[in-house]
């Protein structure tokens, strides 16, 4: 497995991540262990998650994917074989979320805990606060830096305005900077990343951990027509935003490199993300085995440019939906 930097820190990561939003959740524990064995099994080391998943479902208040990682961390032993990346800021409950220097203290100890482990690889500011200076956050996550709590730390959800401001500021003022950045990007949702974002990772060295890389699953040819949406739980919401002209149109590109490739659709979607510039690794979650031999398949799969350039023309933001 040929790995890959992460911005400018000294983390090296597969070229895919395994989104952990599923852990605890669609995936029970059980399952949970044997895809992240399968995970690491198979070449790759980079998991993500956040402190508040998934604290959406009813019963849930946040921590069940931390905390099924964490077991499995103890029961196997293989936490020097992984880059373990989580999230803080997210509303927690009873004003638990943000990004100010005390709620983070005490945000990554719940996390540490829950994970059982002393260190986070990647720990990354799920949502921009406006409430707090940049400055201040930079500070804290520098002091969890040197109490070795955190190796490096990234951005979600940033803006490009805010996120150079946030580089701009560590460099000033001699504080750790945000190495990664984990924005929404995929072939239908292109240009809020490629347009201002894309550019400024590129620039500033910051590397790329790309959100919805699949979609929520319609690349993977899941939804093509309305009555698809009954699939899954978040079907509803898929078909309504990706089933329209322009969809179709990246589903039969997918379709038809996929047939030339010997590979799926998804695998096909992958791929031209893992070949984007700046991108380091897409998250994609798997729920099964069977689709988690899917996602590893897919760092193997190379595109030429004919590939490259049916799937650009084909998902170019331009076209009339």
């Amino acid at each position: 497995m040929q790995l890959r930097t992460l911005g400018r820190s000294d983390l090296q990561v597969s070229p895919l991540a395994f989104g952990g939003n599923v852990f605890g959740w669609t995936v029970d524990e059980a399952l949970s262990f044997r895809l992240l064995d399968a995970w690491l099994d198979a070449g790759f080391n980079f998991v993500d998650t956040a402190d508040v998943y998934s604290a959406w479902v009813p019963g849930h208040a946040g921590g069940e994917s931390e905390t099924v990682i964490g077991k499995w961390l103890r029961q196997t032993g293989k936490r020097n074989r992984v880059v373990l990346a989580t999230k803080v800021g997210k509303p927690m409950g009873e004003g638990r979320k943000g990004l100010s220097p005390a709620y983070v203290r005490e945000a990554v100890d719940a996390s540490l805990k829950r994970l059982k482990t002393d260190h986070i690889d990647l720990y990354q500011s799920h949502d921009d606060d406006a409430d707090t200076p940049l400055a201040d956050t930079l500070a804290a996550f520098g002091d969890l830096i040197k109490a070795g709590k955190v190796r490096a730390i990234g951005a979600s959800n940033y803006s490009a305005a805010r996120l150079a401001e946030a580089l701009d500021i560590a460099e000033r003022e001699g504080l750790p900077r945000y190495e990664s950045l984990q924005p929404l990007y995929n072939l239908y949702d292109r240009a809020v990343f490629e347009d201002e974002l894309q550019p400024l990772c590129l620039e500033r060295g910051v590397g790329v951990i790309n959100f919805y890389a699949l979609a929520a699953g319609f690349l993977t040819g899941k939804y093509r027509d309305p009555a698809d949406a009954s699939k899954s739980a978040r079907g509803a919401s898929t078909v309504q935003k990706y089933l329209n002209p322009r969809g179709l149109e990246i589903l039969a590109a997918l379709d038809a490199t996929a047939r030339k490739l010997g590979a799926t659709p998804g695998q096909v979607a992958l791929a031209w993300q893992m070949a984007r510039p700046g991108i380091t690794a897409p998250i994609a979650s798997a729920t099964s085995i069977a689709q988690l031999n899917e996602l590893t398949a897919a760092a193997r799969l190379k595109l030429d440019a004919e590939d490259q350039a049916l799937l650009d023309e084909a998902s170019r933001e331009s076209r009339v939906d």
